[in-house]
């Protein structure tokens, strides 16, 4: 029932080093990946520089510089993977099947990452913004840190960082407060019916000349703007430059206080006139 096994010394000493030699052919070709794959690194960062260079010459915008960017050190790094895998003894024929099933899957599988490069493209080309811009797009508001391949970065003023898909980002409403040097504000002061509205009239536009923030080559608009059931409107409108929005804002608020305080003017309070008749 039971026969001896024969063990072929030959023939498994030649599948040895047959094994052997496959294992250093392999490891030399492990080798020269990784040396190949740190010199490309070096190559493509020198590439990079270059590109960036040629780049500020031409005065591309930091959008379209980060975009690019992304682009180009994509597709690098594409070619060296493509150039690993060959080194290391995959066949041209085998690598290209592999490849065009990969990128069939990969394109059904992001098919919504390709509408956010696209979107990309326009942002580059329509230039919304740039970088270092503070804008409102997408129920969300910061400044633009980066456009990378699928999305635009951007800081909150809670030094949140939120990641906005380019694709939604270029088919939606942008709006940038920093794209014009200047920027015109409004106010809108309700003062009590039993004030002087002449006087608070002359106050605010004392005011608004007293403050060398405020653009004086620019028209400054001050009126009564609406009758309210408590209140008389007063509506201000002023021009300041975009780095003196805030600081214009919320002074001008506290100055116009203290102001109306020290005149005399009140500021108005919900009020309800009760009549009662008696029968």
């Amino acid at each position: 029932m039971t026969q001896p096994i024969h063990i072929n010394e030959h023939k498994f000493l030649t599948m040895l080093e047959g094994w052997k030699d496959g294992l250093i052919n392999f490891g030399i070709r492990v080798l020269l990946a990784i040396v190949f794959f740190f010199i490309a690194r070096w190559v493509i960062n020198a590439i990079i520089r270059v590109l960036k260079g040629i780049m500020d010459r031409r005065n591309l915008t930091g959008v379209a510089v980060s975009l690019i960017n992304s682009i180009v050190i994509a597709l690098l790094y594409i070619a060296v993977g493509i150039a690993v895998i060959s080194i290391l003894g995959v066949k041209s024929v085998s690598l290209a099947a592999v490849l065009a099933s990969m990128g069939l899957a990969v394109g059904m599988a992001l098919s919504g990452q390709l509408q956010n490069l696209a979107g990309g493209v326009i942002i580059v080309v329509t230039k919304p913004f740039a970088i270092g811009d503070f804008i409102q797009a997408q129920n969300v508001e910061g400044t633009v840190k980066s456009v990378s391949l699928f999305h635009t970065v951007i800081t909150t003023i809670e030094n949140k960082v939120i990641f906005i898909p380019n694709g939604a980002l270029s088919s939606g409403v942008i709006i940038n407060p920093t794209a014009q040097d200047t920027r015109r504000l409004q106010w809108t002061f309700g003062i009590d019916y039993d004030s002087d509205v002449d006087k608070a009239l002359v106050i605010l536009r004392e005011l608004l000349e007293a403050d060398e923030r405020v653009l004086k080559e620019n028209e400054l608009y001050i009126g009564v703007s609406a009758l309210n059931a408590s209140s008389v409107d007063i509506l201000v409108r002023a021009w300041v430059n975009v780095s003196d929005v805030l600081a214009v804002t919320h002074g001008f608020n506290l100055t116009v206080f203290h102001a109306f305080n020290e005149a005399g003017i009140s500021f108005p309070f919900p009020q309800i006139t009760v009549s009662h008749r008696k029968e």
